[in-house]
């Protein structure tokens, strides 16, 4: 039954409806198709800015988002700029950001300061925020010196005057960009440490800290004198010394520990002396009794020696008794002349 249903169904098939079928799909497909270009070709053609369909459909092809291309290409056209979409593509195939690009330019423009686009071009493509930078360029930028640390904790600039006191300072500089030299040129840290290295030199050539402290504004001038913003990405319009604070007694400190270290060198020198002198006495002392031994020697010899003389008959029986008392007066008036033996004590 089923198979004479379908033998029938095939016998009344109708071939409109094929052509209704393909011809549903081909508005399908168109409105798709305009949904998605037709759109944009309308806005650019309102908008002043005639850009080809089959440009736009190009454009996808290539990998290039159509919708930044055309409302960046409006934005432009509106605020009186002439730019081509090849330009605007060609950035965005390098990887650039087109519709921030497009807005230095118009900012650049409307604060009267010179911006082609290939130089805006390059620096975004060297990896810089060109907007912020025409920004920074109308509006100085205020830079803390030293910058805050990781928590917020506040940082100073550490130097000490010739009078040896030490002073903590804190400096705001306001800066603009230079467009340039923002291609190459150095960022914000080469600036904070060129004006950190310029209030130490200035502080480190003070006379006194008193100085400072009275006249600040001598830092700032001392260090607008030496150029730092040469090589960098801005242009220096004022230092402003925020803050100025006494820290410690460097001078005396370091006078204290000079001095420690003199009376170490002293007593080490001192121990020195102290122990040649000891090995000195112990040197005599030998000496001493080397002599002694010397003597002891001698007077072994001198019995031979008066045995010799008596053979010999160079020394008679009177010449030897007076040697004797001569001997016992020399040794009576060494016992005299000791001090006196402390009798034993008791027990």
């Amino acid at each position: 039954m089923s198979y004479e249903c379908l033998l029938l169904a095939a016998g009344e098939f109708n071939p409109l409806w094929i052509f209704i079928v393909f011809m549903a799909f081909v508005a399908m497909v168109l409105v798709a198709f305009f949904l998605r270009f037709g759109s944009l070709y309308v806005r650019a053609l309102l908008s002043g800015c005639y850009v080809g369909i089959t440009r736009i459909v190009g454009m996808k092809l290539r990998g290039v988002n159509p919708g930044t291309i055309i409302d960046s290409l409006i934005m432009a056209h509106k605020a009186g700029l002439k730019l081509d979409d090849d330009l605007l593509e060609s950035h965005y195939l390098a990887r650039g950001n087109v519709p921030n690009v497009v807005r230095a330019i118009i900012a650049a423009e409307k604060a009267g300061i010179e911006l082609i686009y290939d130089r805006a071009c390059a620096i975004d493509l060297a990896g810089r925020d060109v907007l912020d930078a025409v920004r920074t360029s109308v509006n100085p930028r205020v830079i803390e010196c030293p910058a805050q640390g990781p928590n917020g904790q506040r940082r100073t600039i550490d130097a000490v005057a010739k009078d040896g006191i030490q002073l903590k300072a804190r400096a705001r500089v306001t800066v603009r960009a230079s467009l340039d030299r923002l291609v190459g040129g150095a960022t914000e840290e080469t600036v904070i440490a060129r004006v950190g290295e310029g209030i130490v030199s200035a502080i480190g050539s003070a006379t006194s800290y008193k100085n400072v402290l009275e006249n600040p504004d001598t830092i700032s001038k001392a260090v607008l004198k030496r150029g730092l913003d040469a090589g960098t990405a801005f242009d220096i319009l004022s230092i402003d010394i925020a803050d100025v604070d006494v820290g410690e007694n460097i001078g005396a400190k370091l006078e204290a520990d000079q001095a420690e270290a003199d009376v170490r060198v002293a007593r080490a020198k001192a121990e020195e002396k102290r122990a040649m002198a000891a090995a000195n006495v112990v040197v005599n002392q030998a000496l001493v009794e080397e002599n002694r031994a010397k003597v002891v020697l001698a007077e072994a010899e001198i019995p031979q020696a008066m045995a010799a003389a008596f053979r010999s008959g160079n020394l008679g029986i009177m010449d030897y008794y007076n040697l004797k008392n001569v001997q016992a007066d020399t040794k009576m008036r060494d016992s005299i002349g000791q001090p006196p033996t402390p009798p034993p004590a008791s027990t």
